[in-house]
């Protein structure tokens, strides 16, 4: 999904692409975490101004999964306020494996 922010000199296009990366660089900047590459889901809606993001995660092995889990949803809301202006309703996060 694109992001459009219309503003009075004109629009602002943030394409999906962009926005998935602005996320995988926001969860992977959390030690121990890695968007999983393979079968990777990661979707983020958007209902301007409003987003919720939904995304699989590796952490490595001996990590609190729980704290690894809710760093990721901080720094994924963080950068996409930051960066976009959006308001993150949601950050949904799914721990599919470990990684040693």
């Amino acid at each position: 999904m694109t992001y459009v922010v219309r503003e009075p000199l004109g629009t602002i296009t943030i394409p999906e692409g962009t926005l998935e990366k602005i996320v995988v660089e926001a969860a992977e900047s959390v030690e121990g975490a890695r968007v999983r590459r393979a079968r990777r889901k990661l979707a983020v809606e958007i209902d301007a101004p409003q987003a919720h993001v939904e995304l699989e995660l590796a952490v490595a092995y001996g990590l609190v999964i729980p704290d690894v889990a809710h760093a990721v949803q901080e720094r994924v809301a963080d950068a996409l306020t930051r960066m976009c202006g959006l308001e993150v309703r949601a950050v949904d996060v799914a721990v599919e494996e470990l990684i040693g």
